[in-house]
């Protein structure tokens, strides 16, 4: 039927009261959903922002842009002076500097070595240590300490069918039919237990690894001269029973972690004085709790995981003198529930929703993560806990992140997320992170750092040493971070808007005065291949008001006015 027509005939007013009414329900859901889901209509009238150049001042730690393997793209390094490489991952695990290989574990199928028939011992690693230099990088460089590294050079794995026999899942790459390598699970999914761990390791020990720690610093120097400034004490061993469950099923309890890490960290420190030391790097907040080894946190008075160990490195150095742990660090990756974040493509608006939405989770003592994990526990606030946690714990530790990833690094929802992250970062004063999964120096991600590093394409940074206070009444759709750069007073703002319509604020600016217009540069849908300069921007004595486009992080800078 004619919709204009039905509504005009006399004989259905009942069906006109009806279409009001329902004209009605939909105006006030509109605005009931605006309200719940803090739209840009029904917030930017009151949407501010602020800034005081005189409050809350505290450094920014360059080393919190950093990456691992960013190998994968050298252009990226080369072109923003990543400050932090870091050598990690499941395989490092397993890495033998005299045969130059690793295994990779349960990540792909107990396969270790590889075509190299003459190996050369730590070249790999080296060639890592000696580009991180060349770059202005420096190197995190794990030190394994499980007790077991890979055997041989050339390729090999831990449960080949030959000898165990059929499995679960072979691996379809790498090996002939006759030699192929399994997953360590019968066909019926039971694990494979009655290996022998010497068939592809040798056991591994502190002074095996010294041998190479030595190496190292006879190749690069020491740290202080420009050699491998960190060393990470393994990679997520609370891990080792599953990834490494070839030559370590056991789970990884609190006095194990302790008892290796005093041994390996001490052995670091005796042979480069210089070098800093990096752990626990456990892989999430199950572990920053517990060890999953059965009655182990009641059997050490019901202290949670993480804090015990900042408590047991505390011990050593009160009774041998030295500090062992230079930095606590752990990994952090989003969880939201049936939504994959992580190391994920952008995925749907709902996705891309969670994701903006979830780097609370570094910091918001309002937010409830949205998983299981916020069920049962309070509000993670990860970044201000960890500092708690030192405070009480180990004073003067720092704090680190050295694996995280929020996913959609290819689009434009990542970019916004992670220019947030590094924002983050900077405001609530961690003081050293490395990206796992670094985007290629094309896609969006990308430019989130450039940013931070290089915004002008010239160099120019964010960073200036000095967080500033900065706030938004929204941070939800409109996010602010505040610096002040040390070589020429400028007052540099990232604002980033995280909604699909533009947003136009107030600033209100205290404690500094402007030189003259602010250079404003934004990165947005419009062209996601550069930052564009944009028109300079009139800055008065108490603010500026300014739009911003859909989906886009702006840079603006305001020069200080000189004295």
């Amino acid at each position: 039927m004619n919709k204009r027509f039905w509504l005009r005939s006399p004989s259905n007013k009942l069906g006109w009261i009806i279409l009001l009414l329902l004209g009605v329900l939909a105006a006030l859901a509109t605005i009931a959903t605006a309200v719940y889901f803090k739209s840009p209509i029904a917030q930017t009238a009151n949407l501010t922002l602020s800034v005081d150049v005189t409050a809350d001042r505290h450094s920014i730690s360059p080393d919190i842009y950093g990456m691992n393997d960013y190998a994968l793209d050298p252009a990226i390094a080369k072109e923003l002076r990543i400050p932090v490489e870091r050598w990690g991952a499941n395989h490092t695990s397993r890495y033998n500097w005299l045969v130059d290989s690793s295994n990779s574990g349960d990540d792909f199928f107990f396969v270790g070595g590889g075509d190299n028939k003459n190996p050369i011992p730590g070249d790999s690693i080296d060639k890592i240590v000696k580009t991180n230099r060349k770059n202005g990088s420096k190197s995190i460089v794990t030190i394994p300490m499980m007790g077991y590294v890979n055997k041989l050079s050339i390729w090999n794995c831990g449960f080949p069918v030959a000898k165990y026999g059929a499995q679960e899942k072979t691996n379809p790459y790498i090996f002939p039919e006759e030699d192929k390598c399994g997953n360590g699970k019968r066909p019926d999914g039971s694990l494979i237990t009655d290996n022998n761990r010497l068939d592809v390791s040798i056991i591994s020990d502190a002074a095996f690894q010294k041998a190479w720690v030595q190496h190292l610093v006879k190749t690069h120097g020491t740290a202080e001269s420009g050699g491998v400034q960190i060393y990470q004490m393994d990679n997520e061993p609370s891990g080792w029973g599953n990834t490494h469950r070839d030559v370590h099923p056991e789970a990884t309890s609190y006095d194990e972690l302790r008892d290796r890490t005093y041994q390996y960290a001490s052995m670091v420190k005796a042979t480069d004085p210089t070098a800093k030391v990096l752990g626990p790097s456990d892989f999430g907040w199950p572990v920053y709790v517990d060890s999953g080894v059965k009655d182990d946190r009641e059997k050490h008075g019901g202290v949670w995981f993480g804090r015990w160990y900042l408590q047991q490195m505390r011990a050593c150095e009160q009774q041998k003198g030295v500090r062992i742990l230079d930095y606590f660090d752990e990994h952090c990756y989003p969880v939201v529930d049936d939504l994959c974040l992580a190391n994920c493509p952008a995925g749907d608006a709902k996705t891309q929703a969670a994701r903006l939405r979830s780097t609370r989770s570094l910091w918001d003592s309002t937010y409830t993560d949205e998983s299981w994990i916020g069920k049962s526990n309070p509000p993670l606030t990860i970044i201000p806990r960890f500092i708690e946690w030192i405070k009480q714990d180990y004073p003067g530790t720092k704090i680190a992140i050295t694996e995280y990833n929020w996913g959609g690094l290819e689009s434009m929802n990542g970019a916004l997320t992670q220019a947030d992250i590094l924002g983050i970062f900077g405001r609530e004063q961690l003081d050293l992170a490395t990206l796992w999964g670094p985007p290629k120096s094309s896609e969006p991600g990308s430019y989130a750092f450039r940013t931070y590093l290089n915004y002008d394409g010239k160099g120019s940074k964010y960073d200036g040493d000095t967080w500033v206070r900065s706030h938004s009444t929204d941070q939800e759709l409109l996010s602010i971070y505040g610096s002040q750069r040390t070589n020429d007073g400028a007052l540099t703002l990232v604002i980033i808007n995280k909604t699909s319509k533009k947003l136009t604020s107030n600033l209100s600016l205290k404690g500094f005065k402007s030189a003259g217009k602010a250079q404003v540069y934004t990165y947005s849908e419009a062209n996601l291949q550069a930052i564009v300069r944009q028109d300079d921007l009139a800055v008065s004595g108490t603010g500026f008001k300014a739009t911003y486009p859909a989906n886009s992080i702006t840079l603006v800078a305001i020069p200080k006015e000189k004295a």
